[in-house]
């Protein structure tokens, strides 16, 4: 004799013991459920973008120093809170998996040699600051920056190059995937460059930020790009979604958060903070381009939507009072980190104190 026992049975089972009547097992505990767990992995996604966005730009900037003590200081600038920001791409992950299983399954496999690159990709960018410590030998030192400079400029690529992908239904290679990768590049490097202003002062910050500017000039070509590629390509038959005016109001969003970073970046050490705010403003415009493109679909290359992809009513319910209130504890938790590393980073004496 067979017995079919399943994970939702033992779900069904457990559930009225640990959770009994606040978790219903046959409907979600609002009718919008589905949609706010489409927005918290959107939301997890901005927060990687534009906080361990910022750490790629940075290592991107590396490159333009030579003196070892202003690369010294790029590293010590970012380096309290670079593994906290990496725990967005884990969140992120893990809400697609835990709430869209199928469509974590078809991302995944469907771009497998990419999202190997992109594993590469933050491997080095990871491990050759420690092994340049390893040794005193030149020829070592320059080879684990290059890794470190080449891990942190193609993870960026690979990670927008797949976003892309997923968006628009194209190959790895194709055109809209490409230049997504490229806008991801040039705005890390626009939150890099606001990042280490904010932490800097005299001429270091002046060259920062003139490297920021031209970012942002980039990032907005590269969108330009993107959008016009996009809409005489049309993948998806997405074109009119273009003309829309969500799409409309984003791109203008876009715009005005680039404009006010350029004002702020050309002003005082206080106006410099809210440049790399505005960067922030820029990343979440982005990712809400995104959610414009995809919803109702979740994953647009085999149609799937997000209602069809999400998992039981039962299991969302309890991963809603489960997880939900942990998301509010690690924002509380970023905002004691950020708090504490607040101040201003001097070559010798690293963090100050917040004025």
């Amino acid at each position: 004799m067979t017995t079919n026992f399943s994970i939702t049975t033992a779900v069904t089972r457990i559930d009225p013991i640990l959770f009994g009547p606040v978790v219903p097992a046959d409907e979600y505990l609002f009718p919008g459920l589905p949609e706010l767990w489409f927005g918290i992995l959107l939301f997890t996604l901005g927060m990687y973008v534009f906080l361990d966005g910022f750490d790629f730009g940075i290592g991107m900037l590396y490159w333009t120093r030579e003196d070892e003590a202003e690369r010294d200081l790029l590293l010590s600038i970012f380096g309290p809170v670079w593994d906290a920001n990496e725990v967005w791409l884990v969140a992120f992950g893990t809400v697609l998996f835990a709430a869209f299983p199928p469509v974590y399954a078809s991302l995944l496999s469907d771009h497998y040699l990419l999202v190997f690159a992109i594993v590469f990709a933050l491997i080095l960018r990871g491990i050759t600051p420690e092994l340049r410590e390893q040794r005193d030998d030149p020829e070592w030192v320059r080879a684990c920056d290059r890794g470190f400079v080449a891990g942190s400029t193609l993870s960026p690529l690979f990670i927008g190059t797949l976003a892309g992908s997923w968006v628009f239904g194209t190959g790895t290679l194709a055109l809209p995937s490409v230049l997504t990768g490229v806008a991801i590049v040039f705005l890390s490097v626009v939150s890099g460059a606001a990042y280490v202003a904010m932490k800097t002062s005299g001429t270091f910050r002046e060259e920062m930020v003139r490297y920021g500017l031209y970012a942002a000039g980039g990032y907005l070509l590269s969108v330009v790009l993107l959008l016009a590629t996009v809409f005489v390509t049309d993948p998806l038959s997405v074109r009119g979604t273009l003309l829309s005016t969500p799409v409309l109001v984003v791109v203008l969003a876009t715009v005005v958060f680039l404009g006010l970073g350029v004002v702020a970046a050309t002003r005082d050490t206080l106006e410099v903070t809210w440049w790399f705010y505005a960067t922030g403003g820029v990343a979440f415009t982005l990712i809400a381009l995104v959610a414009i493109l995809l919803y109702p679909e979740l994953y647009p290359a085999t149609g799937t939507t997000v209602r069809e992809s999400i998992v039981s009513p039962l299991a969302l319910n309890i991963l809603s009072v489960v997880v939900i209130p942990v998301l509010f504890l690690v924002l509380a938790y970023f905002r004691y980190l950020y708090t504490v590393f607040s101040g201003p980073v001097e070559h010798d004496d690293g963090y100050g104190t917040s004025d």
